[in-house]
């Protein structure tokens, strides 16, 4: 345990206009239940969790910090209050391309926060942390084809569309069918956009 509490130490406290980005630690276990719990959060993501799946799961969430310096999962917070979590993490699959120098970013946020500018909010700043603190060249991001609110943030903040891929689901989730949808950002189009 020593270990992975070291690793998360690396990953960086970050803020927004609104957010404190914390990186996830045990005490925003209930959040992330709570998170897993609703089946409109988890739409395009899967079944909903109980809460010992949620344990398990909130135990591999925390071991990404240890993974590559900087990276990791991090706990939203507006006003103390766990609105979310958001991600830098390495390429998992072959077919993300090589792991040095590139993150997948992910969020999920609980319905109560939708609508607020929030998911784009935080990743704009872990895209900025992972460009200007981590030296990242690119981010990617992967979601359902279906999954419009998502893309919709991919787009908001500076991603574009790369391609459409199809994985094998042993029970796939209505709109599977239409595969899945990969964005990036590169660090070259970043600092283009920033200075325009």
């Amino acid at each position: 345990m020593c270990g992975g509490q070291n690793a998360r130490m690396t990953q960086a406290t970050l803020r927004t206009a609104r957010l404190v980005l914390v990186p996830l630690a045990d005490e925003h276990l209930p959040g992330e239940i709570e998170l897993d719990a609703d089946a409109q959060v988890m739409r395009f993501l899967g079944p909903v969790r109980s809460a010992e799946q949620v344990r398990e799961v909130h135990r591999r969430r925390l071991a990404v910090a240890g993974q590559a310096p900087g990276l990791g999962f991090w706990a939203g917070l507006v006003e103390g209050e766990f609105v979310g979590w958001w991600l830098l993490e390495p390429p998992q699959r072959a077919d993300q391309g090589p792991v040095a120098g590139q993150a997948e970013l992910g969020y999920r946020l609980a319905r109560r926060w939708w609508r607020r500018g929030l998911a784009s909010e935080g990743a704009r700043e872990l895209i900025r942390h992972g460009f200007v603190d981590l030296g990242l060249g690119r981010i990617f991001a992967e979601t359902m084809a279906v999954n419009v609110a998502s893309r919709a943030t991919m787009a908001a903040v500076g991603m574009r569309y790369v391609r459409t891929f199809h994985q094998s689901w042993s029970d796939p989730l209505p709109g599977a069918e239409q595969g899945e949808v990969e964005y990036e950002i590169t660090r070259e189009r970043w600092v283009a956009s920033a200075a325009g």
